[in-house]
């Protein structure tokens, strides 16, 4: 079996039902919470190759302090590295903030960009970044693909890529637009909680029926 176009409705419906009593990623509850698109960049710049549990208590702490780009810029590289410790390579990501602080404030008059060709112009912001803002910064429908949502889809038999970029452009064309805003948080906290990455928890997971289990060698 595999999840094709066919299935999707119905595999978004089951995911919305069994995700329900689960907290959404760091970011999601970022957006949700604070409702600025500058302070969802933030939090995804903190969130990279960083576990959620760090991420969102690092976000509060920071944003307890300052919460806008001409607050943090008066704070120095090594405040914000205190402040956001220990999400990874936070030494490079304090630095990384400070600069989208000023590229904020002096390239684009105090707002961050709503399209995703010149958020990709800020230093330290890539593809799933830009993509993220948009939809839980502006609420835009946009492809954000991380680990996994390119792992899960091309686990599921939906798509077929050899990497999230790819992912993201296969899923651009052939994912319903109206299933954009979500697909990514979605599939994020099901990696997190059910279809991790290794010895899956099949025996439990709702689309079992469904899923072609590509390259899972061990399950649960």
């Amino acid at each position: 079996m595999a999840i094709t176009n066919k299935d999707i409705d119905q595999v978004i419906k089951i995911l919305k039902q069994e995700l329900k009593d689960l907290p959404d990623p760091s970011v999601t509850l970022v957006g949700k919470r604070w409702k600025s698109p500058f302070l969802v960049l933030i939090s995804c710049i903190m969130s990279l190759r960083t576990k959620d549990e760090t991420t969102l208590p690092a976000s509060e702490r920071f944003f307890k302090v300052a919460d806008t780009p001409q607050k943090m810029i008066k704070l120095t590289p090594k405040q914000i590295e205190k402040l956001i410790y220990p999400v990874g390579f936070y030494k490079t990501k304090a630095r990384n903030i400070l600069g989208i602080c000023h590229d904020v404030l002096e390239k684009f008059d105090g707002r961050v960009p709503d399209d995703i060709d010149t958020l990709l112009t800020m230093k330290g912001v890539g593809r799933k970044t830009a993509n993220l803002v948009l939809t839980e910064g502006y609420g835009i429908p946009a492809m954000c693909v991380d680990t996994h949502v390119h792992r899960i889809s091309n686990r599921f038999g939906y798509i077929n890529t050899k990497e999230p970029n790819e992912s993201e452009m296969v899923l651009r064309a052939q994912l319903p637009k109206k299933h954009w805003m979500y697909y990514n948080a979605l599939l994020v906290t099901w990696g997190q909680n059910v279809c991790k990455p290794v010895s899956p928890l099949c025996s439990k997971c709702k689309l079992s029926h469904l899923c072609s289990q590509r390259d899972v060698t061990i399950r649960r």
